[in-house]
This record gives structure tokens, sequence and C-alpha cells, in this order.
């Protein structure tokens, strides 16, 4: 481990953690609702808002996969230390982290079962671009319609149809973060 992975966490825990879990409660319970997450300094390539979600989403019992260029030494060392999630491959994943094209195939991640819906991957796909504008969200937590830039819609419609099943998402841009449950109906913009 080196002496980077010991930096970059919350430097007042207990209020960051606190204000983290509701600015990512209120993304996932407002689609298409962007939040700021500030506070981690994680290495790159992970961004601020991810570092967050990964700092009060991930503990010693929540296995994790990170893909492609996330899957580094540096990032390794940094969940190993601040938050102790065992790192595994994508199909015993309850969290994945990496850019859209390296979270591919999607079909590796749990969806949960009908008796245990909850049993499903939550993916944190990062991204170069998150705002207000593009595909057309509807469903829970929205009142009429939100708006929202995603990678695609295709996979997001597919994952929509299977619920109860299906994985959730959090997309997140620099120190920004938004939420897209399975729940929601996405149709392109």
């Amino acid at each position: 481990m080196t002496p980077h992975a010991l930096t970059g966490g919350f430097a007042d825990t207990p209020l960051q953690a606190a204000r983290g879990f509701r600015a990512i409660l209120t993304a996932l319970s407002r689609p298409g609702t962007i939040v700021a997450l500030t506070g981690a300094t994680p290495p790159a390539p992970l961004s601020p808002a991810a570092g967050v979600a990964a700092l009060v989403l991930l503990d010693a019992t929540t296995p994790l996969h990170l893909a492609g260029a996330h899957d580094s030494p540096a990032l390794r060392d940094w969940i190993a230390f601040h938050t102790g999630a065992p790192l595994v491959g994508a199909e015993a994943a309850m969290f994945a982290i990496g850019t859209w094209d390296a979270l591919h195939p999607l079909d590796r991640f749990a969806i949960g079962t009908p008796d245990y819906p909850d049993r499903a991957a939550t993916l944190i796909v990062e991204t170069d671009r998150l705002e207000p504008s593009g595909a057309r969200l509807t469903g829970p937590g929205i009142k009429g319609a939100a708006h929202l830039s995603l990678p695609e819609t295709a996979p997001f419609r597919t994952n929509h149809a299977r619920f109860p099943l299906g994985f959730d998402t959090f997309l997140t841009c620099g120190d920004r973060l938004a939420g897209l449950p399975r729940s929601t109906c996405v149709e392109a913009a």
C-alpha cells in the first residue's frame, strides 16, 4: 500500500458522510436531479463525486468491481484503506465503478431475484458530461418529467422493463452525481 492511499478521504467523517449520504439519497429518490458531492480527493481516474459515493456506500461487506482504467493499484489501495470493500469480479459485485464502456457487457451484473430484488448491483458510471438535458425520465420521484444526459438509452429501457429486477445507476462527472433507479422509465430525447 502506498502512502497516497492513506489520503483523500473525509477530513470530518461523521459530518461529510452524513451530507454525502443525504445528497446520494436525494439523487436516487429524485431521478434526474444532479447533486454536488465534495470532500474526497481519490486517486485518478476516480472522480470526487464517485469517491464520496464510495466512502459513503462501501464497507467490508459490499463487494466492489472496478472496471477498465478504474482497476488500478492506486485506486485498489485507496478503496481498501478507506472502505475495506472486497474487490470481486463483475458477477459477484454489489457495486461497480467504471466508465460506461468499461462496465459492458451489463448482463454480467446481478439484477436480483424475484424473492430478493434488492440483491442487484449498483453501477457508478463515470461520465464526461452530466447535464439536465437529453433522455426523458418519468416515474417515481419525478414530477412530470426530467431530463438527463445518458451515455445511451436502450440499456436503461431494457433495465426498466425488468422491474422490480434490474440494476440501479449513479452517474458521476467531476463533483456531480445523478441517480437513475431501475424504476425510472427512460425515453430517447
